[in-house]
């Protein structure tokens, strides 16, 4: 199977509010606009999130909850620079603060407004005990 796009859709409530989020806080654009369904899409990324209505009638009847239990990844160039920007600046809630971590990560871990979680990554090299990990 050969994939021509991927991405998360983020099942909520709460459709307008979480897109401005994204929009304001990570440079998203809204490319397709519903009140039931927004699509964003980074554009010198390339890198698309949608957001749709959890009780949407699309969505099948016993899945019709608002998501839970769900980190993203956005791996940066300067996570200094967006710590700055996003928890000193904009005061978005801090759930883990900044650091390095020995298997090659720089980070912080803030959320959305569903608590869905968000973790700023920079790439760091890898302390020598994880070296053999990476293939």
């Amino acid at each position: 199977m050969r994939l021509s796009s991927f991405y998360p859709v983020l099942m909520t409530m709460k459709v307008k509010e979480t897109s401005e989020f994204y929009q304001q806080n990570f440079g998203f654009l809204s490319v397709f606009e519903a009140d039931w369904y927004v699509s964003l899409k980074q554009e010198e990324t390339g890198v698309e999130l949608a957001i749709l209505q959890s009780d949407h009638e699309t969505v099948p009847s016993p899945y019709r909850k608002s998501v839970q239990g769900l980190l993203l990844n956005f791996e940066v160039e300067n996570v200094d620079e967006m710590y700055h920007q996003l928890i000193k600046e904009k005061q978005l809630p801090l759930h883990l603060e900044l650091r390095n971590e020995a298997f090659g990560q720089r980070h912080f871990i803030t959320s959305d407004p569903n608590g869905v979680l968000i973790d700023i990554i920079t790439v760091i090299p890898p302390d020598t005990s994880f070296q053999n990990h990476y293939k």
